[in-house]
């Protein structure tokens, strides 16, 4: 691996601490005594568990023969969900109104917690293993001085860019530990809402995604030729129960997964514009995601009037972006999310939802706060709607139109 010291110099030399956003995987096992050799400076190691797949080892004793001279793993799937992936459903949240933002909606939470460590280990550090030309080292940088601006960011990657094979010679040289494992082309990223693919065969738009960047959902024309339902009880906008049972949020969505995954639904193939200005393409995995967020919006539309529907999806496309430009520490979020929990007030009800094949479509909703009534609505007998209404209420809306109509006609004779 290359060695490089030119932000070196602006490192304190007395010997300190910096937080490391760890995997276990290839880079930020070599992170560590690259931070050492380059800022001398102690490593403190810190996996973020939200729901990612687990090692084939024990990271945590990994990191400490490795070098660090601390480490630990942080359980924060419940936080995950209820503090981050709830708000985002609320919102209806998908940028470019295609990616349920799995990835995104993650990286605050990783921020936060490693602001705390750093806090509490007394690190005026912290590390992470992005890229320059990605999303997540701007979503990790802003996140880190938006909570606390004497905190400095370390990024071997993009500091010292190298290869693959790079790293593994020095980490061979260094007697690092690492687990290779078969070399895959793709980049890939998981947590309990989703997984992100991109590299190799993808970065060409017009190939279809090959089977190998699908691990969370069937091929759909291999998915069961019996298609599924699944009820989805909602209370003030989140979902608290799925087929009559009751669930805290972790459990509820890994189960959606499990069942949407299998029918083939949440496969999602996108060229994005990232914040960066470079347009990506991504191929994402979100089953329980994408599934949950067309029920929540299903049961919108039969408790919120049209008014507040229309307005809150422009807020929803805010939020959207709010979270993938990695500003979620700003004061614009709570704010907007005010008006979004306002709405959720009466988001309470059932909605059930067909899974076959690749498809998801809502086919029946019901709750206590509906707006629909049949009344109204019917053809049929018990119909109460006054249908003489109708002309007086025409002639009204038209009005404008109307009195524009006969101007034009009185200039067009002059």
């Amino acid at each position: 691996m290359v060695s490089g010291k030119s932000s070196g110099k602006e490192i304190e030399k007395e010997r300190d601490r910096v937080v490391l956003a760890y995997s276990g995987g290839l880079d930020t096992s070599v992170a560590i005594r690259w931070i050492q050799e380059n800022y001398g400076l102690d490593v403190i190691a810190v996996s973020i568990d939200v729901g990612q797949p687990p090692s084939d080892d024990d990271v945590i004793a990994r990191a400490l023969r490795n070098g660090a001279i601390k480490a630990e793993l942080v359980d924060a799937k419940k936080e995950f969900v209820e503090e981050y992936v709830w708000p985002s459903l609320k919102a209806n949240a998908m940028y470019q109104n295609v990616y349920p933002l799995s990835t995104a909606v993650a990286r605050p939470l990783m921020v936060k917690k490693l602001v705390e460590v750093a806090e509490r280990e007394g690190a005026k550090y912290i590390s992470h293993g992005c890229t320059a030309k990605g999303n997540d080292q701007v979503r990790f940088d802003a996140g880190i001085v938006a909570l606390n601006p004497d905190l400095k960011v370390i990024a071997p990657m993009r500091e010292c860019p190298v290869t693959r094979e790079e790293e593994i010679e020095y980490a061979k040289e260094n007697d690092i530990e690492i687990i290779v494992k078969k070399e895959s082309p793709f980049s890939r990223d998981e947590n309990l809402w989703g997984a992100s693919c991109e590299c190799g065969a993808l970065e060409d738009p017009w190939m279809e995604p090959p089977q190998g960047v699908w691990k969370k959902t069937a091929d759909p024309e291999k998915a069961p030729d019996t298609p599924e339902y699944v009820e989805i009880e909602f209370e003030n906008g989140v979902p608290v129960a799925l087929n009559g049972k009751k669930m805290d949020g972790v459990e509820l969505v890994a189960s959606l997964e499990r069942i949407a995954g299998k029918h083939g639904v949440g496969r999602i193939d996108h060229v994005e514009d990232r914040l960066i200005g470079i347009k990506s393409r991504e191929t994402y995995e979100c089953p329980a995601a994408i599934t949950l967020i067309a029920a929540h919006r299903a049961l919108e539309g039969l408790v919120l009037s049209r008014d507040v529907i229309e307005y809150k999806r422009g807020i929803e496309q805010k939020v959207s972006q709010i979270i993938y430009d990695g500003l979620w520490f700003d004061s614009l979020r709570p704010a907007l999310m005010a008006f979004v929990d306002e709405t959720q007030k009466v988001v309470s009800g059932t909605v059930r939802v067909k899974l076959y094949k690749g498809n998801y479509t809502v086919v029946g909703r019901k709750s206590e706060n509906s707006l629909y009534d049949m009344g109204l609505s019917t053809y049929s007998e018990g119909d109460t709607f006054d249908h003489t209404s109708a002309i007086g209420f025409i002639y009204c809306w038209g009005l404008p139109g109307r009195t524009a109509a006969n101007v034009r006609r009185k200039q067009s004779k002059k």
